[in-house]
């Protein structure tokens, strides 16, 4: 499908929802759930594209996998029954397969070659290649390992001290799992903490790790034991409807069983600054992870600064509320996000284009944008680019609009949501 016609709303959206897996938890428990020894069981599995790329991966190193839709089942004899793939491995759109997947294969006593899409070999890898090779790894791709495809020759690894250069769960995870494989404790010390399934996941499947304030400790060459692991509802692709809530009068949405690890909940605290009707109630604590229900109702929305710590724990969230914000009172300015750069587009670059078209009124800074409030959106046409969140954003835009919306690539949503459109249409009264 190469483009839909999206109309505007003529009513609420009302309603209690559930919201896909975690896409972040779904890559983990995989990665983990074949690194470990004995039957893991995920249930809520995201059966998005990005974490299928992670299954067929290590069923590419032998790992026994069977998914019967949200549910997968995975049979595995540990890291030393890992094989070697007989042919390079596609990754497709997926980033975090890539990263993680890298810092397991530098451990491995074998050859891999990884590729992807257009999209993905524009991503720069050297980011957790670097530490990677310090550590012992020999890994060699375009332009000296920065970009895909690239090639990994693993083999025994040695412990080192990391200091991350950027604010990046996935290096830091990169860099855990082939602390897993290596010779002594690998730490790494991050600046501003970033999220934390990586971390929650090793105590699930019984791993030694030691946290201590930014410090994460992890011991190698420890083996893993399968468990059971319910992934929570995804918040990243939540805050899409906490937003379209917000912004359609008379809206009110429940989202049920949804994550709220506090490296993940940047949007609800942002949501709440902009003056946004939102309650958040925690219900339970499942494979170290809290969960909870989110409820928001159409909303007075203000604009604010939003800056500092808070971005890496909403990083995914900003195009979603770059949107909120053309309908607040004020200007927005968003700073410190210039990771979104280096996403499945230049998100900076693609939020302000994207908007801009349809009748908002954003300027691009290099770390972030400026966002002017009480702008309509006009509606007209506009290009996802191959990213999941732009073409999300944009569906929630058309919602507001004074006419239809043409949305070009709207295929890229099932990275990430496969029944995005299908649970939207559902919260039309």
């Amino acid at each position: 499908m190469n483009q839909i016609t999206l109309h505007p709303i003529t009513s609420p959206l009302v309603g209690n929802m559930l919201v896909p897996g975690d896409k972040s938890i779904s890559h983990r428990a995989i990665i983990f759930g074949s690194l470990a020894k004995g039957t893991t069981v995920i249930s809520h599995f995201l059966d998005g594209e990005d974490c299928m790329r992670t299954i067929h991966a290590f069923q590419a190193m032998g790992v026994k996998i069977k998914k019967e839709e949200q549910r997968v089942t995975i049979e595995s004899n540990g890291v030393e029954a890992l094989e070697e793939p007989l042919k390079p491995i596609n990754l497709g759109n997926s980033g975090t397969t890539a990263r993680l997947l890298l810092g397991v294969l530098a451990g491995l006593p074998f050859h891999t070659t990884l590729f992807g899409d257009e999209s993905l070999t524009k991503r720069p890898m050297d980011r957790v290649a670097v530490p990677l090779r310090e550590m012992g790894a020999k890994i060699d791709g375009r332009f000296n390992g920065k970009y895909l495809p690239i090639s990994t020759r693993g083999g025994q690894l040695q412990a080192i001290t990391f200091h991350p250069p950027v604010k990046s769960a996935q290096v830091k995870s990169g860099v855990l799992l082939a602390g897993l494989l290596a010779n002594g404790m690998t730490e790494v010390i991050e600046e501003t903490k970033t999220r934390d399934h990586t971390e929650n996941m090793f105590q699930a499947f019984g791993g030694e790790i030691s946290i201590d304030g930014n410090k994460i400790s992890v011991k190698g060459e420890q083996t893993l034991t399968g468990t059971d692991i319910q992934v929570p509802g995804d918040i990243s692709s939540a805050a899409f409807f906490l937003v379209a809530a917000a912004i359609v009068p008379g809206s009110k949405i429940t989202i049920t069983d949804v994550g709220l690890n506090q490296t993940r909940t940047g949007i609800i605290d942002v949501l709440q600054k902009m003056n946004v009707k939102i309650n958040v109630e925690e219900e339970k604590f499942i494979g170290g992870e809290p969960i909870g229900k989110i409820t928001v109702e159409s909303s007075d929305i203000k604009a604010t600064d939003i800056d500092g710590d808070i971005i890496p724990r909403m990083i995914d969230e900003i195009p979603i509320v770059a949107l909120l914000a053309t309908q607040a009172k004020g200007t927005t300015i968003i700073r410190d996000a210039e990771e979104l750069r280096y996403k499945e587009t230049d998100r900076i670059a693609s939020v302000v284009h994207t908007l801009n078209k349809l009748g908002a009124k954003i300027e691009a800074t290099e770390d972030g944008m400026i966002i002017e409030g009480g702008t309509p959106i006009t509606g007209g046409e506009a290009d996802s680019h191959g990213d999941h969140r732009i073409g999300m954003m944009i569906a929630i835009a058309s919602l507001i609009a004074k006419s239809d919306t043409i949305l070009h690539q709207p295929d890229s949503i099932n990275i990430s949501y496969p029944t995005f459109f299908d649970d939207l249409a559902k919260l039309k009264k």
